[in-house]
C-alpha cells in the first residue's frame, strides 16, 4: 500500500517536472522564432524601401521626358496657328480692299443713275406735255373728247373680237364635229372587224334523224301511246311526216326542244321505245341539257375573261344558249356585244371591265323573262343587282333599250355594242318585207292623227317620233296624243318588246312607251 502510494507520488512530482521543463523549452523556441521573424521583417522593408525608391526615380524621369515632349507639340501646334491667323488676317485685309473697291464702285453707279433719273423725269415731263398738246390738238380736229374716241374704239375692236371668235368658235366646232365622227366610224368600223363572228339565225324547229322509216311506227306506238306521251312529257310537238327517215320538233321554248331531241335521240340508240322508258330517258336528257346549260354560261364567262359572277347568274346565263331572238342566239349575242363593249371601251379609255360585264349580261332576262312580268331590260336589272353586282353594271343594262337615260360612257357603249350585233347582216331573220310593213304601219298610224305634222319610225321599228303643229295642238294635248297613238299601236299592231311614242311640240317632247 504504501509501495503504490510513493509510486503515484513519484510520477506525479515527474509530470510537474516534466510539463515545467516543455514549458520553459517551448519558450525558448519561440523566442528564438521570433528574433528571427523581426530580423526577416526589416529585411524585406529595406528591400521594399530600396525598390520603392528605384520606381520613384524612374517615374520622375519618365514623367519630366512626357512633360518635355507634350511641351515640344503644343509648341509646334502654337506655331502652326500663329502661321495660319498670319494668312487669314492676309486674306481678310485683301478682301477689306476689294470691298472698298467696290463700295466706290458703287457709289459711282448710284451717283450715274440718280443723273439718269433725273434726265429721265425731264424727258417724261417733256413728253406728257407733248401728250396733252397732242390730245387737245386731235380732240380739237375730231370734235370728240378723249373718253368718247376711248368708247369708240373699243366698242369697234370688241365687235371685231366676236366676230373672229364666233368664227374660230364655228371653226373648232366643225373640226371637233367630224374630227368625232371620224374617230367614232373608225372605233365602231375596229370593232366590227376584231369581232367578225359567223351569225346564223335559228329555227323554231330541230330535225332528228332516223336509221329507217321503221321507226316511226315505234316512235308512234300502239294506238299513238308513245308520241302522245313525248309530246305531254317534253311540251314539244312531234311531227311525222312523209319526210323519209326524219322526225321534226316543233316548239318556240329552246329548252325545251333540245331535251326533247335528246329524248328521241337517246330512245333511238336505246331501242326500247314504251311510256315508262321515255319518262326515264327524259329525265337523263333533262339533267344534260341542264349540265350544258351551266357549262355554256361558264365558257362564256371564259370568253369574254369576265369573272366573279355569281354562280347562280351564271346558271341564268347558259340558259341564253337555248333563246333566240329574231333567230339569232341570244348567248352567241351576249359574248359578242362583250367583246364589241370591250374592245370600243377601251380604245376611248373607258372602264374595259365594266363595259364587258354589262355586255355579257344585258341580255339575261330572257332567260327568265317568260316567268317575270317586265321588260328585259328592267328583268336583267334586277336579276345582277339581286346578286349584287355593281351599281355601274346595273345601271348600264337597264339603260341599254332606253329604259332610262344613260348617264355612264359604258351605258352607251353597251347600246352602241347590242345595236351592232343585231344589225350585223343575217344575225336576225326578219324578212325585208315584214320590217317595212311595220314602219309603214307605225307612221300611218301617227298620220292618222289630227295635228300631226310628220313623223318618223326609227331605230328598227322600236321609235316613232311624231311632229305635231303648234297651232293647232298645246301643251296639254301632247300628252294626250302620245298617250292615244301608244293606244291604237297596241291594239292594231303585234310587236315584239317595246315601242317608244315621243311627241315633240317646238321644244317640249312627251315619251310613252308601249
Amino acid at each position: 500500500m504504501m509501495t503504490a502510494v510513493y509510486i503515484v507520488v513519484v510520477g506525479l512530482v515527474g509530470l510537474v517536472i516534466g510539463g515545467a521543463v516543455g514549458y520553459l523549452v517551448r519558450r525558448n523556441l519561440a523566442s528564438t522564432k521570433m528574433a528571427s521573424a523581426e530580423r526577416e521583417a526589416e529585411r524585406l522593408l529595406k528591400d521594399a524601401r530600396r525598390e520603392a525608391d528605384a520606381t520613384l526615380k524612374e517615374a520622375r524621369l519618365e514623367a519630366k521626358e512626357e512633360v518635355h515632349r507634350v511641351r515640344a507639340e503644343v509648341e509646334g501646334e502654337l506655331r502652326d496657328r500663329r502661321e495660319e491667323l498670319s494668312k487669314a488676317e492676309a486674306r481678310q485685309l485683301q478682301r477689306d480692299d476689294q470691298l472698298d473697291s467696290r463700295a466706290a464702285d458703287l457709289e459711282r453707279r448710284e451717283q450715274s443713275l440718280r443723273d439718269r433719273d433725273v434726265n429721265t423725269q425731264k424727258l417724261a415731263d417733256e413728253i406728257h406735255s407733248a401728250h396733252e398738246e397732242a390730245m387737245i390738238q386731235l380732240e380739237r380736229i375730231s370734235g370728240m373728247s378723249a373718253a368718247q374716241a376711248k368708247d369708240a374704239l373699243l366698242k369697234q375692236t370688241e365687235e371685231e373680237a366676236r366676230h373672229d371668235m364666233a368664227k374660230l368658235v364655228r371653226q373648232v366646232e366643225e373640226e371637233a364635229r367630224h374630227e368625232a365622227d371620224r374617230r367614232a366610224r373608225n372605233i365602231l368600223s375596229l370593232s366590227i372587224q376584231r369581232t367578225a363572228a359567223n351569225h346564223v339565225a335559228e329555227t323554231t324547229v330541230s330535225v332528228v334523224h332516223l336509221p329507217s322509216d321503221d321507226m316511226k311506227g315505234r316512235i308512234i306506238g300502239r294506238e299513238g301511246r308513245n308520241i302522245r306521251t313525248l309530246e305531254n312529257t317534253t311540251g314539244i310537238d312531234f311531227i311525222i311526216d312523209d319526210t323519209p327517215e326524219a322526225v321534226v320538233l316543233s316548239g318556240f321554248d329552246g329548252v325545251r326542244r333540245e331535251t326533247a331531241r335528246l329524248t328521241l335521240t337517246k330512245l333511238i340508240a336505246d331501242g326500247r321505245i314504251h311510256p315508262a322508258r321515255i319518262e326515264e330517258m327524259y329525265g337523263q336528257a333533262k339533267a344534260e341539257v341542264e349540265a350544258a346549260m351551266e357549262e355554256a354560261g361558264e365558257q362564256a364567262c371564259f370568253d369574254t375573261n369576265v369573272h366573279g359572277v355569281a354562280p347562280e347568274l351564271v346558271r341564268v346565263l347558259g340558259r341564253l344558249k337555248y333563246r333566240t331572238s329574231y333567230g339569232q342566239n341570244v348567248l352567241n349575242h351576249s359574248v359578242e356585244v362583250a367583246h364589241l363593249a370591250g374592245i370600243m371601251a377601251a380604245e376611248l379609255g373607258a372602264n374595259v371591265r365594266i363595259a364587258k360585264r354589262a355586255g355579257l349580261l344585258h341580255d339575261i332576262g330572257k332567260a327568265v323573262d317568260h316567268e317575270v312580268d317586265g321588260s328585259h331590260a328592267v328583268i336583267s336589272q334586277q336579276l345582277c343587282k339581286k346578286y349584287r353586282e355593281s351599281q355601274s353594271v346595273c345601271h348600264a343594262i337597264h339603260a341599254h333599250h332606253q329604259d332610262i337615260e344613260p348617264q355612264t360612257v359604258e351605258a352607251v357603249l353597251v347600246q352602241a355594242a347590242d345595236a351592232i350585233s343585231a344589225a350585223r347582216p343575217g344575225a336576225r331573220r326578219e324578212s325585208l318585207e315584214n320590217y317595212v310593213k311595220r314602219l309603214e304601219s307605225l307612221e300611218r298610224i301617227a298620220e292618222s292623227k289630227k295635228g300631226v305634222e310628220r313623223c318618223f319610225a326609227m331605230q328598227a321599228g322600236r321609235e316613232v317620233r311624231v311632229m305635231v303643229k303648234p297651232g293647232e295642238i298645246d301643251d296639254d294635248a301632247t300628252a294626250l296624243l302620245a298617250r292615244e297613238i301608244a293606244r291604237d299601236i297596241e291594239d292594231q299592231l303585234d310587236y315584239p318588246g317595246q315601242i317608244r311614242v315621243t311627241v315633240i311640240r317646238e321644244s317640249r317632247a312627251v315619251d310613252i312607251a308601249k
